[in-house]
Formats: C-alpha cells, structure tokens, sequence
C-alpha cells in the first residue's frame, strides 16, 4: 500500500510539473533553477540549466525518483515491526545485507566506531 501511494504522488507531482513546465517555461525554469541552488548545481559553470534542467519531471526522473523513495521505504524501522534489512559494506569493500550475518535465532549485534 505505501509503495502505491508513492507511485501516486510522485507520478502527480511529475505529470503536474511536466505540465507547468510546457505551460510555464520561464517561471520553472527559475523555480528549478532556485532549488539547484539549494544543492549548489549552479555554481559549477560547466553545468548549465540546459544540461539538466529539462531532464526533470522526465519518464527518466519519475523512475529515479520512485527507486530512492521506495528504497527509503525498506530502511525505515518502526517499533514493534522487524528490523529492515540494510546493506552494509564489510571491511573487504564487500556489499552485503544485515541478514547476512544473522546465525539461528541469536540475536545481531552491531558496533560501531571510528578510528582517527
């Protein structure tokens, strides 16, 4: 159910935005624009609006858009529920998910630290 209701949200704001952007170039142009600035897209001269700008509210965009929220989703923990199943790099640089390492029915245990 929470992966259809992104599906709907993010597939309205992306049709209504394609539309604004059809019917308004110049306004979303600096809309966009301003929220590029927000991630500092603007400063790199190499990088103009044209190169990415018309890339939003693309068929492209509406897919990466839902792959982050949908991939946000399944990290979220909410009390009483099982924990979600994150990936973790080892040591070695290798990808692997907290399932992984669990062994029966023992509990997981996880430590974190740093080293400077």
């Amino acid at each position: 159910l929470q992966k259809f209701l992104i599906l709907l949200h993010v597939t309205t704001c992306t049709i209504i935005g394609k539309t604004l952007m059809i019917l308004f170039p110049n306004a979303m142009k600096r809309y966009i624009l301003k929220l590029g600035e927000k991630s500092r897209m603007n400063e790199n001269p190499k990088f103009s609006y044209e190169n990415w700008g018309p890339t939003f509210f693309s068929f492209k965009y509406l897919l990466f858009v839902l792959k982050v929220k949908w991939k946000r989703l399944e990290d979220e923990a909410y009390e009483g529920h099982p924990a979600p199943n994150t990936p973790v790099v080892t040591l070695n640089g290798e990808a692997r998910h907290l399932s992984d390492f669990m062994r029966d029915n023992r509990p997981l245990i996880l430590n974190f630290g740093s080293c400077t």
